[in-house]
């Protein structure tokens, strides 16, 4: 499954528009990528039905020279099954992790992830994967360029215990996983997941 051309296209414009507006200082020049923005904005919206000006404010969000935004996914393992946590937002299920903060590791991240979301402590042991969204993923389009970190981590301590943004908290077995946030995580990633897990000698995946 691939992005459409369109949204393909928004990125990019949007990416020159806010590169532009970051380092230019002509305000002719200005007024050129603030238009380009507006057209970014528009695409985005004719193709994806969301309204001009939601796009708009997180277009506008971004400050800076663009680059892509970076999830963390922690796979934390208990004998042969998984931990997974359900999402509040959809009602399906997903490894822990969300957006990576600032002034914080990667490592630091997605273990305090595993702990707000499930209640378990865990230590990364592994980074086994660096995925693009955009190759990777299964579900609906999204308006960022996304990196997603995929750690194997060992369990230390803690008990389930959901979140604000977790409904429930359990391990699976790999061939009797819940239906999956498939924008999150996929069964594939999973499967690779296990595939780490079982071989940590396996070299680090990425696109």
């Amino acid at each position: 499954m691939t992005d459409p051309n369109w949204l393909l296209w928004a990125r990019e414009v949007q990416a020159i528009a806010q590169t532009g507006l970051t380092f230019a200082s002509d305000r002719y020049d200005l007024e050129r990528y603030q238009r380009l923005r507006a057209i970014a904005v528009a695409m985005m919206a004719a193709g994806s039905g969301t309204a001009a000006e939601r796009i708009s404010a997180l277009f506008e969000q971004d400050l800076g020279y663009p680059t892509p935004k970076v999830d963390v996914r922690g796979a934390v393992f208990q004998e042969q099954r998984i931990l997974l946590v359900r999402e509040i937002s959809d009602g399906f299920w997903t490894l822990p992790g969300g957006w990576g903060d600032v002034n914080q590791s990667p490592r630091e991240c997605v273990e305090r992830e595993i702990q707000e979301e499930s209640g378990f402590q865990a230590r990364a042991v592994k980074l086994a994967a660096v995925w693009d969204y955009r190759r990777q993923r299964q579900a609906a389009s999204h308006p960022y360029s996304i990196y997603k970190f995929f750690f194997i981590c060992e369990l230390t301590g803690g008990e389930a215990s959901p979140s604000l943004e977790t409904s429930a908290v359990e391990f699976f077995e790999l061939d009797r996983l819940p239906e999956l946030s498939l924008g999150r995580v996929t069964p594939d990633q999973i499967g690779r997941m296990y595939e780490h897990w079982r071989d940590p000698e396996l070299m680090t995946e990425f696109d």
